[in-house]
């Protein structure tokens, strides 16, 4: 973000007492406007410098979530002599010069998918999608309160060496690819862009660094990897959970998924 900053600088006069920048993009169509004003108050447009361009588009790119897309619009404000702030907007239609072709809205989403329920009205209408139905609520007992969500571990402790242990039961090979097929399903509600390390294979990184959740479990991407490539079985009460759905995902609210990342930063407890 200083980064970005200090490039702005390098478009506006030394006397400069504000910057506004604002990005919109979507997939292949990007506007970039940047306006600064000197002492007299004067607001006036500079051409963008490339390297901010560019930046902001590594920005963009380097927060995208698999469940909720990245932003499409971001506001960055210079104050002198050094103070800025940053608003992005994922959801609301930003004030485009030229709105982009419904193709852009397309690319967008080939480029940064998102899961449906996060395409808000105006997108979906924009490329012709249905509306939204509403979200059925699941696991949510009586008394409206959520139900706990518990934490899957990715294998039972570490010996005095560092190894991963693992003291399970193994998993009936007939339901292995079912279950596969749901924990990696399920929607991410964290993801990093890198691999992680494998612990059962030294020197191989292709561990994905996400979390999932189904509204009752928590997991991480290393679960299902080292069921289908090490055939590790997960936890037995999460295989009794799996079946006990029937191997069919619900519906997984947004409280659902605030809790997840709230369990997993340690932002909240955990079961």
């Amino acid at each position: 973000m200083r980064q970005i900053g200090r490039a702005m600088l390098n478009a506006v006069p030394p006397d400069w007492q504000r910057v506004h920048t604002e990005y919109r993009a979507a997939g292949r169509h990007i506007e970039v406007d940047v306006v600064f004003s000197g002492p007299d108050g004067q607001a006036r447009p500079v051409r963008p410098p490339l390297d901010v361009v560019q930046m902001l588009g590594q920005l963009r790119a380097g927060m995208y979530s698999p469940d909720r897309g990245t932003w499409l619009s971001a506001v960055y404000e210079l104050e002198a002599p050094a103070t800025f702030s940053v608003d992005f907007n994922a959801e609301d239609e930003p004030r485009w010069r030229n709105a982009p072709p419904p193709i852009g809205f397309t690319d967008e989403l080939r480029t940064f998918p998102r899961a449906d329920d996060r395409i808000p009205a105006w997108w979906r209408q924009r490329i012709g999608l249905p509306p939204l139905q509403p979200v059925a609520q699941t696991d949510t007992p009586a008394n409206g309160t959520p139900a706990p969500l518990r934490t899957a571990r990715v294998y039972d402790g570490k010996d005095p060496a560092g190894r991963p242990v693992v003291n399970r039961p193994p998993l009936d090979p007939r339901l292995r690819e079912a279950v596969v097929s749901y924990l990696e399903a399920a929607p991410v509600v964290l993801a990093a862009r890198n691999l992680d390390h494998d612990e059962f294979a030294p020197g191989q990184q292709d561990v994905p660094l996400n979390f999932r959740t189904d509204g009752t479990w928590i997991w991480a991407g290393a679960v299902p990897h080292y069921l289908r490539k090490h055939n590790l079985p997960p936890e037995p009460e999460l295989i009794a959970h799996i079946q006990g759905r029937g191997f069919r995902l619900p519906e997984v609210d947004e409280a659902s998924r605030d809790l997840a990342v709230g369990l997993i930063t340690g932002s909240r407890g955990t079961a």
